[in-house]
């Protein structure tokens, strides 16, 4: 591949997507505040560079994958940041869930520097994201969606282009908030179960089987039943993207009943387990209350 991509913020999604760039042959340069955190890719055959403004440098264009909208502004902007490295007519790519107007408002910042922005924000897990099969929700002019489509395809499937900056971020939002909601619900779910005397892991397949089937059913649940909670995203990040929710449904005046119940659980379940904890651990919420566990035998670990 001739076209050379940086890629910044190599947590568990971070991670995943820039194996799939490697893999898929395009050269590859790296950072993050780890550097441990790059040990399989640079074995793979990527670069470090020791800081962005040294990334952008190398590459034609840089995906990044963080926490947050102030993290993301700091590596663009601050001093020794991508915008400082990256020559005009690179392009950004933003894979991390932020909102419409902070994507927005940094890509103008990006293009005072003759420097393009997509959004690409992924949505499917982790799992997914390692077997190059996650969803990409991608936003931005036509003509740098083109140019980037070979690495877009790289790192998941499928790829979906949705409309002009800030596009993405929209749906990226509105995915994770039922993606939350869902969450609750299977617990609960699972409780009735539960407290029903029924074999948990026979309730687990026939609802999978029925009308009540989600994606976050199938998978999350797993990692319930199980009892290690591990979906790899944390209770703080959850609560992040619920208030990206909130927000956007008080700027459209959309009352969001469920999602602001959602919200306040996941409030709750930061403040009993920590920020760190498993997202999936707001099921864990009603086994306290309850005194009951969800435990069911044949289940992974992770997914």
């Amino acid at each position: 591949m001739t076209m050379r991509y940086g890629f910044i913020g190599l947590g568990a999604l971070g991670g995943a997507l820039a194996m799939s760039l490697r893999r898929a042959g395009f050269g590859l340069v790296v950072h993050d505040l780890d550097r441990q955190s790059a040990a399989a890719l640079l074995q793979a055959g990527a670069v470090w560079a020791d800081d962005p403004a040294a990334l952008a440098g190398q590459v034609d264009a840089a995906f990044t994958c963080l926490p947050s909208p102030a993290v993301s502004e700091r590596v663009l902007t601050g001093e020794r940041g991508l915008i400082s490295g990256l020559r005009p007519g690179s392009t950004w790519i933003e894979t991390s869930t932020v909102d419409a107007d902070s994507i927005r408002r940094l890509a103008a910042l990006a293009a005072e520097s003759g420097v393009f922005t997509l959004e690409a924000p992924v949505t499917g897990g982790v799992h997914k994201a390692a077997e190059g099969a996650v969803a990409v929700i991608v936003g931005g002019e036509d003509k740098v969606f083109e140019r980037h489509r070979a690495a877009l395809e790289a790192i998941g499937r499928p790829v979906f282009r949705v409309g002009p900056l800030g596009s993405a971020s929209v749906m990226k939002v509105i995915t994770n908030m039922l993606a939350f909601i869902h969450l609750v619900a299977a617990g609960e779910a699972l409780m009735l179960a539960r407290r029903g005397g029924l074999d948990l892991a026979q309730a687990y397949a026939i609802i999978k089987a029925s009308s009540g089937a989600s994606f976050v059913h199938e998978t999350e649940s797993q990692l319930v039943l199980n009892g290690s909670y591990n979906i790899g995203f944390t209770m703080d990040l959850a609560c992040k993207d619920l208030g990206f929710a909130m927000a956007l449904g008080r700027d459209l005046g959309v009352p969001l009943d469920l999602a602001a119940i959602t919200a306040q659980t996941f409030i709750r379940a930061r403040e009993a387990y920590g920020g760190g904890a498993w997202s999936t651990q707001v099921v864990k919420l009603l086994e306290d209350a309850l005194h009951t566990d969800l435990r069911a035998p044949g289940f992974p670990e992770t997914l």
